[in-house]
């Protein structure tokens, strides 16, 4: 454009010379192009012709010496407004469900077996989420969750979940002394809370003594007794109707795990890890009364300060803090446990 002001100020004679050396160079690039060749044209190029050809008079378009006919120009233009008009009356249909939307149906199938897609579609209205029915049917078929009833219920870890508030699990393992005995440990957990009881440390494993732990036990618990309805156990020589009767007498249930399947075990099987790595394979213990100290100390570690990934990182008998606030001014104290084997962790004051 700024090309077209500058030859408008010109004399009539230069510009009749110009255009004519224009042309005659157009026309040696054609010659050397070829009759059948087609010259490389950008849509900037193709644009620009057009504008400058709408300017000129259609009587001299025939005269005119161009890379491309006025035809081509033509049809540029026409297919321009054909795609123009074909994206605008393109059907777009129904407009998608949003992801969170998609995410809040799919969560509310696998947390309640027992709805079908028009009750989640009702939950979602009392939300003041308005969608239709048919859509949590595409969005449940999709994900391949089946309509209820035909749903599948819920795995063995989603019953033991839900049963951990009614759950304790008791075992013993041993520990290997160096004046040369074998300590034999009795302990206990609560599922829901990961928290540990060290019931007790002896040589002699006997029926009576593992029965006496278990009244402990009871005693420890005191007004929570209430809460527990099963005690896992496995099939071990101590574990004699005697002390079952004593957990009968709490209406708690005796559940029997099978026949070498610690699995069925596992949280206690997981704690027996836990002790051993973090305190027994670190430290030498001498005796039995020594045992029973690292332990004690190990035990007020576990359930007041350790972090639990199934609490969500608090420890089982303390609920995770508020969050720093002054990221920039803060200041972390640690205090040793058991000769410096445990950390913990503190802001001060």
């Amino acid at each position: 454009m700024l090309a077209a002001a500058r030859l408008s100020r010109r004399d009539e004679a230069w510009r009749s010379a110009e255009i004519l050396l224009l042309q005659h160079q157009v026309t040696v690039l054609q010659r050397q192009v070829g009759e059948h060749a087609r010259p490389k044209i950008s849509w900037a190029d193709r644009a620009l012709i057009a504008l400058l050809l709408g300017l000129i008079p259609r009587a001299r378009h025939a005269r005119m010496r161009l890379i491309v006919t006025p035809d081509t120009i033509l049809r540029w233009r026409r297919d321009l407004l054909r795609r123009r008009w074909a994206r605008k009356s393109w059907p777009r249909g129904r407009p998608p469900t949003r992801r969170n939307i998609k995410a809040l149906v799919l969560r509310m199938a696998r947390e309640n077996n027992e709805w079908g897609y028009r009750r989640i579609a009702g939950e979602l209205a009392g939300l003041g989420i308005k969608v239709a029915p048919s859509t949590v049917w595409a969005i449940l078929k999709k994900a391949g969750i089946d309509p209820a009833p035909r749903r599948t219920g819920p795995s063995w870890g989603d019953f033991l979940r839900s049963q951990a508030e009614a759950i304790l699990a008791t075992d013993f393992f041993t520990v290997d002394l160096l004046d040369g005995t074998t300590a034999h440990v009795l302990t206990m957990i609560e599922h829901a809370t990961r928290r540990i009881h060290v019931l007790g440390a002896t040589a002699h494993p006997t029926a009576e003594w593992t029965t006496q732990m278990a009244r402990n036990a009871l005693m420890d618990l005191a007004e929570h007794t209430d809460g527990f309805r099963f005690l896992i156990r496995d099939h071990g020589a101590q574990f004699t109707s005697g002390f079952d009767a004593v957990f009968h007498a709490a209406d708690i249930r005796i559940v029997t795990t099978g026949v070498q399947a610690p699995v069925m075990n596992a949280i206690q099987e997981r704690w027996h890890r836990s002790v051993r790595t973090e305190l027994l394979d670190r430290t030498l213990v001498w005796n039995l009364i020594h045992l029973r100290r690292v332990l004690a100390e190990y035990e007020h570690f576990y359930n007041e300060h350790r972090p639990h990934r199934a609490l969500g990182q608090a420890a089982p008998l303390h609920p995770l803090p508020d969050n720093v606030t002054d990221l920039d001014h803060f200041r972390v104290t640690r205090r040793d446990r058991i000769g410096g084997i445990l950390h913990e962790y503190h802001i001060a004051a």
